[in-house]
Formats: structure tokens, sequence, C-alpha cells
């Protein structure tokens, strides 16, 4: 079974990026092969339209690319299962994500990648902010990216920390079907996440308010939080130090368990993984209810292999890995959330629209199976379909610019 890239691929890997120098161009729209194209695309005839955008800044909208670019924002402080690997060593993963932004939804991004950890970090994405639509903050590790997503949400164009938003999405997607295949009401749930980083984070507080009808806010039976100390609980020794983890506390765990990720398996219903490779035991998922809704989703290697999952009773179980069934990954979410917000020339993103992103989703899956709650992620349509929903939310929401 293969859990980690093989030798293979990361040759394959190098020799491609040095081939082609990275994997992303700028590329002109317009030709210029005369004089009179300069004149137009360059000096005078550019004078007349920084003109236009000076009497009013919205016309960058009309004007200038802004109305379709994203910029791909990260520190290097979080980069995939590498860690802190600094903003050089990060460039080619926010290249990988520019071009996906560009394959399924048609967006330019571009990689902004900053070798600083200094307090001004807010302050220089501010300051980078007219140029772009939107900004999809990346590998940025917690607590700093809550407190640098929270800052920017004023700045006038969609911001969003996709490690948690897009992951909450698709995780809600999944969740959707899987109560559809299980049987199960949403708002019966009790519900497990392993994990308390931002991935954690933000599932957790989309799936306390958010239920299985898009038009009614119903809430899960409840949601137990465990970090690498155990449950979350109000009465943890060092939890007021973690503004973040108060808030998880505050919100989650309304029976007040303690103990490990042991205890808080007792009689769930889902386990939701964000934590790290082989944390959850057969014999965990034994104490759960019966039928229960697994998604291992650390990467590459799950919390649980779906077959010992399945063999311990699991109904459902998903992974974040394309070699195995139901696979929960936010390429399905953040495209089209963001091809969305532009669309609607959003100035942020918000729960409604997210909320729209994960319906749409799940919607798409007509209908769902043990072995089939999630579309394929290379199927464009679920793009489509998510870029309109959340369009539509924008402007019901009344987040949406009027140019």
């Amino acid at each position: 079974m293969l859990l980690q890239p093989s030798e293979e691929i990361n040759r394959d890997a190098l020799a491609l990026h040095a081939r082609h120098h990275g994997k992303l161009e700028i590329r002109s729209k317009v030709p210029l092969k005369t004089r009179h194209d300069l004149s137009r695309a360059y000096t005078p005839g550019v004078a007349a339209v920084c003109r236009e955008i000076a009497r009013d800044k919205n016309l960058a909208y009309k004007y200038t690319l802004k109305a379709n670019t994203i910029a791909i924002v990260t520190d290097g402080s979080a980069v995939l299962g590498l860690g802190n690997i600094g903003g050089y060593a990060a460039i080619p993963v926010m290249e990988g994500k520019a071009i996906l932004f560009k394959e399924f939804a048609g967006v330019d991004a571009f990689p902004i990648c900053f070798e600083s950890y200094e307090t001004d970090f807010v302050d220089q994405i501010k300051n980078i902010a007219p140029v772009f639509g939107g900004i999809n903050l990346e590998d940025i590790a917690a607590p700093k990216c809550f407190e640098v997503e929270d800052a920017l949400q004023g700045i006038g164009i969609p911001v969003m920390h996709d490690d948690q938003h897009g992951t909450a999405v698709v995780v809600l997607a999944a969740l959707i079907n899987a109560c559809r295949v299980t049987g199960r009401k949403y708002e019966d749930l009790n519900i497990v996440i392993c994990g308390a980083g931002a991935a954690g984070y933000a599932i957790t507080r989309l799936l306390k308010c958010i239920g299985y009808d898009p038009n009614v806010c119903t809430m899960v039976h409840d949601i137990v939080v465990c970090d690498t100390q155990g449950v979350i609980h109000r009465g943890r020794e060092g939890l007021y130090s973690n503004k973040y983890k108060f808030i998880l506390a505050d919100e989650t765990n309304h029976a007040g368990r303690e103990g490990s990720l042991t205890d808080a398996m007792e009689g769930a219903d889902v386990f939701i993984g964000v934590s790290g490779p082989g944390v959850l035991t057969e014999e965990m998922i034994r104490k759960m209810n019966p039928d229960p809704i697994i998604f291992a989703m650390a990467n590459p290697v799950p919390e649980i292999m779906p077959d010992s999952a399945r063999h311990a009773g699991a109904a459902v179980v998903g992974t974040g890995r394309s070699d195995f069934p139901n696979q929960i990954n936010n390429v399905l979410a953040f495209p089209g959330i963001f091809r969305g917000a532009l669309d609607a020339c959003a100035t942020r993103i918000t729960d409604e629209m997210k909320v729209a992103a994960a319906h749409a989703i799940a919607g798409y899956v007509t209908k769902p199976r043990r072995n089939r709650i999630m579309p394929n992620i290379l199927d464009k349509e679920v793009t489509k379909r998510v870029a309109l929903a959340v369009k539509n939310a924008a402007v019901e929401c009344g987040c949406n610019r009027r140019l």
C-alpha cells in the first residue's frame, strides 16, 4: 500500500519544476505588434484609464485584472506536512495552488510568499490588496492564521484562509451526504473532532450552527474536540492562555467530558480527524454508536486506514487521499468559492456563502452511497455549481459591491 510519495514521483516532480522553472507564467491578453497597440495598452492611452480609476477606484474592477485575480499569501510557517520552511520553500506549493485556481475556475492567482515573521504581516498584506479581487491565505500556522484572517476582514475584498474554511466546507458537504446514506438526522449527531488547529477550529465552528437544510439553522447535538492533550473542556488547566481553544471549550462539549480521545469516542456518531497518522484505533471505533461515520483526513497517512475502519464497523469512511473512495479535498471548494465571490464583486466571504458552497457540493451527488458521498475532484462542473451558489448567497446577504 502506497503511504508516501514514491521515489519515482519525487524524481519526476523535481525534473518537471526544473524543466519549466516553476509552473506559472504571465501572458498578455492584448497584442503588442504595432505602435497603435502600444499606444492603447501603454502610454499615452493608459493615462486615460488611470484618470478614470483615480476618479472612482471601483472602476479598477472594470478596467484592470483586479476583477479576476487572487493573491495566494503565505509566510511559509505551516506548509503541507513540512512545517515552518519559510517563504522561499513555500513557492512551489503556492504555484500549485495558483494553477488549480486557473484550471478549475478560470481565476488568475499569484503566489505572494513572505519570508518575514514580523508583526506587520497584516499591514504588508493590506498594502498589496489594491491589485487583487480577493486573498487566499495559505499555510500559515495557528494561531497566527486566525489573527491574520480576522484582522483582514474589513479591507473590502474577500479574504479566506483555505486551510480553515475550504476544509470546513468539504467536511460539511461530506457529512450532509453521509447522513443521507446512514439515515441520521444532523441535529442528533454526536461528533468527535480530533485536531484543534486551523482546520479543526473552522470545522467545529461551521458544523456547530449549520444544518442539513440550507435554509434552516440547526445545531448538532454536541461536538467534542480533542487535541494532543486530550478532550478540550472548560476546566482544563492552561486553557485560558489560548483564545481559540477557550472559544472551542466555551462552544462545545456541553456534557463536560474529560479524558483522552478514547474517552471521547464513547457513544459518538461521527469522527472527523485533522490531526496525524494512526491516532484512531479499531477499538475506539467499536466504542461509537452503530454504523459510525469516519472522516480520517490526515495526509498522507490518515488517522486510520479505511479497511481497518470498515472492519471495526464504520458505515461511511472518507479520507483526504485520491487512492481511496470518498476523497474529502478542498479543491472541491476553494476555486468555486473565490470564483463566485469574484463574480459577485463580494466584499467578504460569509458563513452563508460557505454553507451554500457545501450544499452545492453535496447536492451534486444525486444518489450518495457508502463509497460515493463526494464528487470527483476533477469534475469541473462542481466548481461551476459552487460558484453560482456562492454568488447568489453573496447577493442575498448583501455583501456584494454594486458597481
